[in-house]
């Protein structure tokens, strides 16, 4: 326990002296700054992060060293005693939160997904396993696909643009290169490609989409 507290106030000594900023690389537990090297800087800058009025960042997921999803001076005990050696310390980080991602034959895409039951049962349907669609073209503006499952359904009629993720009839996943107006359920949109990207990939003969949790 002297140990701990010596550390502990070391590091509140060492605050006005330390100068750190967060660099993201592989996150590693107990790694508040992110250079990938645990040592008494970290501690420091999660004790500025905890004591507020400096301008400080921190990786909050490394910091959180007893993985309880918050980040307290519970964390930096723990951070000093691992550092200070002879007691049975183990650091931890939080499991990463799996994302809702999407490709289009074989290019990713980045989609910001709505928020609605729609997408959370998606979510669901692919926790386990990929979500493969095959989709046809239609219309010369859009490919859809059955998603081979009834989602939950909240249809408004909407004009789509190029990038848009759409449900049809509680069962079809519409993807557009072009704009249609219709009653859909929204669910998500392409951020990452153009008008033109998303033509060049879905213009030009069926494709196959992977829906899949990462």
């Amino acid at each position: 326990m002297k140990k701990a507290m010596l550390w502990i106030t070391l590091c509140c000594v060492l605050i006005a002296g330390v100068s750190v900023s967060a660099v993201a690389v592989q996150r590693v537990a107990g790694d508040a700054d992110g250079n990938g090297v645990v040592n008494l800087r970290d501690v420091v800058l999660t004790l500025r992060h905890l004591a507020g009025g400096w301008d400080v960042r921190i990786d909050e997921k490394a910091a959180d060293v007893d993985a309880d999803g918050d980040v307290t001076l519970k964390d930096t005990t723990q951070l000093s005693r691992y550092l200070a050696g002879g007691y049975d310390v183990t650091l931890q980080t939080a499991q990463e939160e799996k994302q809702l991602t999407m490709q289009i034959g074989d290019t990713p895409v980045e989609v910001q997904w709505e928020e609605n039951e729609s997408v959370d049962a998606l979510r669901a349907l692919v926790q386990d396993a990929p979500l493969t669609i095959g989709m046809s073209m239609y219309g010369g503006f859009e490919q859809v696909g059955s998603i081979g499952a009834s989602l939950p359904r909240n249809d408004v009629r909407i004009t789509t643009a190029a990038g848009d993720v759409v449900l049809y009839s509680g069962s079809q996943m519409v993807v557009f290169y072009g704009s249609n107006t219709w009653a859909y359920t929204k669910l998500g949109h392409i951020t990452d490609k153009t008008a033109q990207e998303m033509t060049e990939l879905l213009s030009n003969g069926n494709v196959t989409i992977t829906i899949t949790m990462q």
